[in-house]
């Protein structure tokens, strides 16, 4: 019985951001989900150099395309948010429009090469991003940061570094030749020193801090665990588009999409305490972001995504004609001039997500509306 209590005080106790099994379920689990479906069946993971439709479907739309429209709940249809970041959230869109298609006019690939290292810098940032979010509580010296930062950090530069140096790849970005080659493989052996080093560093502070008595931090360690695990297989240990689609977007779409859902149900309970808690603002927020209405959430990000790719196949790739049979009898565009505007306007919502993701979630002040928002009685 009193282990029984100790355990269930141990989770309990830990920084969650919702509650313990909504974290473990769709924060955490999904990297450990990914990399397990590769590892029990890695003839077909390595094998498979081409998505099947559903998969592509399932991954790619559901899952990666969807996440970058949950921020639409963070930002443009949330009044308060909007109004605080109200001129980036303008002039974002519009900038990204004219920048994009100032890149593409000079070289197509130039366009594809920034905006493959924007979504790398996108991805490596948000692990880095949970696991400081998971830290939240503990108060570590500068030398703990820093072996912190480094092992979140090396957990993914490392396998990106990998990649680099092995290319080309059955897998890419968003192109073949988006990424640069590393002719020598003197940085990737750096890099893994670098990154053992890191890794040996932190598991040496950990033992140490438990034995000293120091709390086990569970959720900030199982991200640095699954970021270790989905990248390094995903990228390095198989060379399969299916298994570094699975591993990459499953780790990544999930747990923020979850964050999203997370911020709404603490946003409409924050803001009911308030003096505003009668507004229609305040009920939609707490009228929506209820568990009955989850499939209406996930149902909405699916349809944008799904919109958009269509346009995307119809107007430019026009190779998933069997998933948007009403793209079909879309033009292809082929004129240069014509994708120089078309491309960058499809590419906008994943551009603005990429910047604005940047700024969304920073906790300037200790006990702030943000942090109250999403962290809720769980700081």
């Amino acid at each position: 019985m009193s282990n029984s209590r100790f355990n269930l005080g141990f989770i309990a106790g830990q920084p969650w951001i919702h509650s313990p099994w909504t974290d473990i379920i769709f924060v955490l689990f999904p990297a450990f989900l990914a990399t397990g479906l590769v590892l029990c069946f890695p003839g077909f993971f390595r094998e498979s150099s081409e998505m099947q439709s559903w998969f592509w479907l399932l991954f790619i739309v559901g899952v990666d395309v969807a996440h970058v429209y949950s921020t639409l709940f963070r930002t443009y249809l949330d009044r308060q948010e909007f109004n605080k970041y109200r001129r980036p959230l303008l002039l974002i869109p519009a900038v990204a429009w004219g920048a994009g298609t100032t890149l593409y006019m000079i070289d197509d690939m130039l366009f594809w090469r920034i905006l493959a290292y924007l979504a790398v810098y996108h991805f490596v940032r948000q692990q880095y991003g949970f696991f400081s979010i998971y830290a939240r509580r503990e108060e570590r010296a500068r030398w703990e940061r820093l072996i912190d930062s480094g092992a979140i950090y090396m957990a993914t530069i490392y396998p990106l570094v990998y990649w680099h140096a092995h290319l080309p790849r059955n897998f890419f970005w968003f192109l073949p030749g988006d990424f640069v080659g590393i002719p020598s493989p003197v940085l990737e052996y750096v890099a893994l020193g670098i990154y053992g080093s890191f890794l040996l560093l932190y598991m040496a502070k950990e033992v140490w801090f438990t034995v000293e008595g120091r709390s086990f931090n569970l959720p900030k360690n199982l991200v640095l665990l699954g970021t270790i695990l989905s990248w390094g297989i995903g990228i390095v240990w198989m060379n399969g588009d299916l298994a570094f689609t699975a591993t990459n977007v499953l780790a990544h779409g999930i747990p923020y999409m979850a964050l999203i859902w997370f911020y709404g149900r603490k946003k409409g309970q924050v803001s009911e305490m308030g003096a505003s808690a009668k507004s229609r603002y305040t009920i939609m927020w707490k009228s929506f972001f209820k568990a009955e209405f989850l499939p209406l959430f996930i149902g909405i990000l699916f349809v944008l995504a799904y919109f958009e790719e269509g346009l995307w196949d119809g107007l430019v790739w026009r190779d998933h004609g069997d998933l948007f049979p009403w793209a079909k009898s879309f033009p292809g565009i082929k004129d240069k001039w014509m994708l120089a505007l078309v491309i960058p306007l499809l590419s906008i919502p994943q551009v603005t997500h990429y910047v604005i993701d940047g700024f969304i979630w920073r906790v300037r002040k200790p006990k702030s509306e943000l942090e109250r928002s999403v962290f809720g009685r769980n700081q």
